[in-house]
């Protein structure tokens, strides 16, 4: 049996999105925190800008280990989890509750799962804008 082995997450690849998702908030004049989590869920970047409303880094948080445990983007789920969606009634035994709003991107490479990114403060549009810019970046 043989594996491919798959590059992980590296502190400079966390801190690339980092600053491609504040340079996107940035331009669209949004304050925002920005997380980063390796495949493991262990924080590798975060990012909160001391105008950001304090909530915003536990919601980047929320939304990066959310991409990351679903291998999602979170603005995808949003009708999964309205009333008669397929995750409205999903039980959970994560140690942190699942955020589904926008503002959450999976990072790959080599079509291989390696981690998430996660931005909150602005509209989820807005975030899920930002993450995807994140992405595009490292890309």
């Amino acid at each position: 049996m043989s594996t491919t082995a798959v590059a992980p997450l590296t502190i400079q690849d966390a801190e690339t999105l980092v600053a491609a998702a504040h340079r996107a908030a940035e331009a669209a004049g949004v304050v925002v925190s920005v997380t980063v989590l390796d495949a493991g869920g262990h924080l590798l970047a975060f990012r909160r800008d001391d105008r950001a409303v304090l909530i915003s880094g536990e919601t980047s948080t929320r939304k990066a280990y959310t991409a990351l445990q679903l291998n999602a983007a979170t603005a995808d789920l949003v009708d999964a989890v309205q009333p008669g969606g397929l995750f409205h009634t999903l039980p959970t035994a994560l140690d942190r509750p699942l955020l589904f709003i926008a503002g959450g991107v999976p990072v790959h490479r080599d079509g291989r799962l390696i981690g998430a990114v996660g931005v909150g403060g602005g509209a989820p549009e807005q975030d899920h804008s930002f993450a995807t810019a994140a992405v595009r970046a490292l890309a």
